[in-house]
């Protein structure tokens, strides 16, 4: 049998170009990303609130909530201050361009922020995006409308996390994996 002008190649020589495409192209998907955030259906699924008796309980409760809730709490909250910032365009086309750096460096990446050879946690990457919003938006004019949305969504954050029960948290954590691909 002749095989002029063909390269042999094997199963094994593809994979690694398989696997180089296939990650390319989930890099454009946006779903895959999103996959720290909780659906918000179980977020506000109305069964799963009760005010707690004790103070341990809330205290357990607004730790362990913000962790699972993370990235749907900052959303919450950049909502809100998208909403005060309506009225101030100038402002808001500055959110709308630091929305698109949280986009870039918090809510789509699969895998971690590497800057010079260095993995940089997650949870860094939040309080340093927080910070920098926060005070980037301060020097508009807008500082008392960002000041109280930000009051605002840290308060509806703080009491949804302290009246959401966390017991059926993980229950439905095979549930949302079906649902993403």
């Amino acid at each position: 049998m002749t095989t002029y002008g063909t390269n042999p190649t094997s199963a094994n020589d593809l994979a690694p170009k398989l696997e180089y495409i296939t990650r390319a192209n989930d890099q454009h998907n946006v779903r895959p990303g999103l996959a720290t955030r909780r659906p918000w259906k179980q977020m506000l699924d109305l069964h799963s609130f009760n005010f707690p008796r004790k103070l341990a309980t809330v205290i357990t409760r607004i730790r362990a909530n913000t962790v699972y809730f993370q990235t749907n709490y900052t959303i919450v909250v950049l909502f809100t201050v998208f909403l005060s910032l309506i009225w101030n365009p100038f402002s808001l086309l500055i959110l709308l361009s630091l929305i698109g750096a949280w986009l870039f460096l918090y809510f789509l990446r699969d895998e971690p922020l590497t800057v010079f050879d260095r993995e940089i946690d997650h949870r860094l990457v939040l309080i340093v995006m927080s910070v920098l919003t926060l005070s980037i938006l301060l020097l508009t004019d807008a500082k008392l409308n960002i000041a109280v949305a930000v009051m605002a969504g840290a308060a509806a954050v703080l009491f949804h996390a302290a009246v959401r029960k966390t017991e059926d948290m993980y229950q439905n954590d095979d549930e949302t994996s079906r649902l993403l691909p």
